[in-house]
């Protein structure tokens, strides 16, 4: 792919760092219209924990909704700052620059979106003992063999070291705005930037850095919706629930949400800044064709759940799945789920045309995440519908307006994380950009034009 633009260093600091250096109006009604709904999101919460988790629409035998829906939602979103950063980066995939810094700013914020639903969904706060090693109110340790004290520490290591990776890259971009600003932001970019001057040694080392923490945070890719699946496989008595693919299949099924996410910011950050000359029609084909491989993979998985279940012959099992695809309203979220997951997006992305129309690659990655997190409600409602043995025991579940307001919140929530981080930090990596733009130059040799650095494939 050679469609690069030739820029200066110049235009590629004037573009880049405009969003941090100015401040259109566009900006603050955006800025506003989110906090709005986050501030509205919080008085739900607020509301849920003074009253209580009664003003939710759960209730026996149902208590996972439409909270513990989105937290897995989240958490699968948050997969794609590794999938795109450290993967790629470790791959050298040269069309991953422009999506890198927006896949791993959109995983931190994901995973802050999923740690609070699990924490507000318990009903008290003050009693969230799981995530510390003891009791202290009750004088009894947790079940440490409960995946629900996996989660707090997989989630939180996912974070802690997601954040570590994004300030490492984030170094020469920082020491760009320490020479740029003046007053407390210059002090506050020259404390960031921890002595930054862009010498051999440095970069070197950052180099270096970012390669060993892209190796050492697939683990914990890994790990973490592992754990999440873990907490339906080990359940007892949940039909649908019990099936050993759970984990690579709720992993892919992450991955895939993760970066249709990816491309969703990217079509927005390329609209609202302007950046038709850094984020291409190139970077959205690759993308579609690795979208293209995972989907394929996760539908594959997906059959396979299903398969074991039918398999199994066994009646509770057989009544969950005619409960998901042929009784209402599940049938119907069932296939808008299929249509919308896989058989929609994929056909269409196997046409060129189609990948690099940034308009219907927005619309198809939207569409996909409205089936992944269809995808996560239909796993976890009807199977907790019929749980119990007894059919009086069996119980249905709608959402409360609180529960609505709380998920929609969450969506504005990241937005306005990833609106507010490029207001402070240049969104597209700047240093990046300079080193695809070396890498793009091409030299004479002799009667032919080879590439300025060579890089064996």
């Amino acid at each position: 792919m050679q469609e690069r633009v030739h820029l200066t260093e110049r235009e590629i600091n004037r573009d880049l760092l405009r969003p941090v250096l100015t401040t259109p109006l566009w900006f603050w009604v955006l800025l506003g219209a989110l906090g709005s709904v986050v501030g509205l999101a919080a008085a739900a919460i607020a509301y849920l924990v003074t009253t209580g988790i009664g003003v939710t629409g759960l209730n026996r035998p149902v208590m996972w909704g439409f909270l513990i829906t989105i937290f897995v939602f989240w958490v699968g979103i948050s997969h794609a700052g590794i999938m795109l950063s450290a993967i790629l980066r470790l791959t050298q995939a040269e069309w991953r620059r422009p999506a890198t810094r927006a896949a791993e700013v959109l995983t931190i914020f994901s995973l802050t979106a999923a740690l609070m639903m699990p924490t507000f969904h318990v009903g008290r706060q003050w009693r969230v003992y799981f995530t510390f090693p003891y009791d202290f109110a009750r004088g009894i340790f947790p079940n440490i063999k409960s995946p629900l004290i996996w989660d707090p520490a997989a989630i939180t290591t996912y974070l802690t070291s997601t954040i570590l990776f994004v300030f490492v890259l984030l170094l020469p971009d920082i020491a760009i705005l320490r020479d740029r600003s003046t007053g407390i932001r210059h002090t506050i970019y020259s404390v960031l930037a921890l002595g930054w001057r862009g010498n051999p040694r440095q970069w070197k080392l950052q180099v270096l850095a970012g390669v060993l923490l892209s190796a050492l945070i697939l683990p914990v890719f890994v790990s973490v919706h592992s754990i999440v699946s873990w907490d339906f496989a080990v359940a007892v008595a949940v039909e649908g629930w019990h099936a050993t693919i759970f984990a690579p299949y709720f992993v892919i099924g992450a991955v895939h949400s993760g970066v249709s996410a990816v491309v969703t910011v990217m079509a927005l950050l390329r609209w609202l800044f302007r950046w038709e000359n850094y984020i291409r029609a190139e970077h959205f084909d690759a993308l579609g064709r690795l979208l293209i491989v995972i989907a394929t993979a996760w539908f594959l998985f997906f059959v396979i759940e299903w398969v074991m279940g039918l398999y199994s012959g066994h009646g509770a099992e057989i009544d969950m799945r005619d409960l998901q695809v042929f009784k209402w309203p599940f049938g119907l979220l069932f296939a808008v789920f299929l249509i919308t997951g896989f058989f929609i997006p994929v056909p269409l992305w196997l046409f060129r045309n189609v990948r690099r129309n940034v308009a219907l690659m927005f619309w198809t990655t939207i569409l996909v995440n409205i089936g992944m997190w269809l995808e996560r409600f239909l796993i976890i409602v009807p199977g907790l519908m019929r749980k119990q043995t007894l059919t009086f025991n069996w119980g249905s579940y709608s959402p409360s307006p609180i529960e609505i307001i709380m998920v929609t919140g969450t969506f504005a929530w990241v937005f306005l994380g990833v609106l507010l981080f490029s207001k402070v930090f240049p969104i597209l990596p700047v240093a990046d950009a300079k080193e695809e733009k070396v890498l793009g130059d091409y030299v004479q040799i002799g009667k032919v034009k080879v590439p300025a650095i060579y890089r064996e494939e």
